[in-house]
C-alpha cells in the first residue's frame, strides 16, 4: 500500500476535514479526495461519511486508525532521528491552551525557554476551554494544554505541579484574626473566579465536608481578585495557596488554611495525539514541561501599591 494513502487517511481521521487535512499535508483538497478514493478501493470500505461539515469515520476506520497512526508516527520518528530536529532553525507555529492563571504564571518562563533555543519558532496562546480541550488535542487544533482538569481520551500527559488551596481575605476582615473554622467559612460571603480550572475539585471537597457555597460575587478575571478582596472587609476567596501568598506580599491580604480537607490539585501538561511534526512536538513538550517545573510562577505580577484601595464594605 502507498504510504501516502496512509498519511492522508490519518490526517483526515484526525482533522475530520478534507480541507484541513490537505492544508496539513501541503496538498489540495482534490488531491486528498483522490487519495481517499484509492484507499477506499484498497480497503473496500467508505472509511468516512459526510455528516454536515464533518467527515465521520466508519467502524472500519476506527479499527485501523490506531495501527496506521502508530505506523506513520514510527516512520516519522525514524526519519527525524536521521535528520535531527533543529529548534534554532524552526519557524513552525505551535499553539498552547492556557487558563488566565496559567498565562500569567507560566507563560514568561515558557517563552524564555523556547526563545533561548528556538528564536524563530512562533507560539500562539489559546484561552483554555476544558470542555473543548479533548477535541482540540484530538484534531491538532492545539499542540499542548496545561490544566488541572482531567482530560479524557488517553492523551500523553506530564505532571507539572501539585497545588494546595487556601483562603485569602483582606487584612481588615474580622476572620483574619485567629483560626478560620468551618462555620465561619460557610457564613462568610465568597467571591469566585470563573477561570479557575481547579474550581471543580474545590467544590467536590466542599461537598465531602458537607457544605455548599453559593458565591455572593462571581468575577471573570483573576487579576480582579486581589483588589476586590483588599477593598472588602468581609469577602473571602478560596484560591491556590502559593498564588495567594504572592499577592499577600504586596496587597493588604492574609492567607488562612482551608477549614476542611482537600487533596492537592495537580497541574498537568497534555500533548496532542495527532502525528504531524512529531520531532518538533517532542522538543516543545519537553521544553515547556521543564520551564513550568522549574518556575515558581509569575503570579506576583498582580501586585498592589500605595494606592491599593482601603476596605469599604
Amino acid at each position: 500500500m502507498d504510504l501516502n494513502l496512509v498519511r492522508v487517511f490519518v490526517a483526515v481521521y484526525e482533522t475530520r476535514s478534507l480541507t484541513t487535512a490537505g492544508a496539513r499535508l501541503y496538498v489540495t483538497q482534490p488531491a486528498v479526495s483522490q487519495a481517499l478514493a484509492r484507499l477506499r478501493r484498497e480497503l473496500d470500505d467508505p472509511l468516512f461519511e459526510r455528516d454536515g461539515r464533518t467527515m465521520r469515520p466508519t467502524p472500519l476506520a476506527d479499527t485501523v486508525f490506531p495501527g496506521f497512526r502508530d505506523a506513520v508516527a514510527g516512520i516519522d520518528r525514524t526519519i527525524d532521528a536521521v535528520h535531527a530536529f533543529d529548534p534554532s532553525a524552526s519557524h513552525r507555529l505551535f499553539r498552547i491552551a492556557l487558563s488566565e492563571l496559567g498565562e500569567i504564571g507560566w507563560l514568561p518562563a515558557i517563552l524564555s525557554a523556547i526563545r533561548t533555543r528556538a528564536p524563530h519558532m512562533r507560539l500562539e496562546v489559546v484561552s483554555l476551554d476544558v470542555e473543548a480541550l479533548p477535541e482540540w488535542l484530538s484534531r491538532g487544533t492545539v499542540d499542548l494544554g496545561i490544566t488541572t482538569s482531567h482530560v479524557p481520551g488517553g492523551f500523553d500527559r506530564r505532571l507539572l505541579k501539585s497545588q494546595e488551596y487556601a483562603v485569602a481575605m483582606s487584612a481588615a476582615n474580622p476572620l483574619a484574626e485567629g483560626t478560620l473554622d468551618l462555620e465561619a467559612y460557610v457564613a462568610a460571603p465568597h467571591v469566585t473566579v470563573g477561570g479557575d480550572s481547579g474550581a471543580p475539585m474545590l467544590v467536590a471537597a466542599q461537598r465531602r465536608a458537607g457544605i455548599v457555597i453559593e458565591p455572593q460575587v462571581a468575577i471573570r478575571h483573576v487579576t480582579t481578585l486581589p483588589p476586590v478582596l483588599a477593598a472588602s472587609r468581609d469577602l473571602i476567596a478560596s484560591v491556590p495557596d502559593t498564588i495567594a501568598a504572592g499577592w499577600a506580599a504586596t496587597w493588604p491580604l492574609v492567607v488562612r488554611p482551608l477549614p476542611f480537607a482537600m487533596p492537592p490539585v495537580e497541574v498537568y501538561l497534555y500533548r496532542r495525539a495527532t502525528t504531524q511534526h512529531t520531532a518538533a512536538l517532542d522538543w516543545l513538550y519537553a521544553t515547556v514541561a521543564r520551564a513550568v517545573e522549574g518556575s515558581s510562577g509569575q503570579f506576583f505580577v498582580i501586585h498592589g501599591d500605595a494606592l491599593a484601595a482601603a476596605p469599604t464594605a
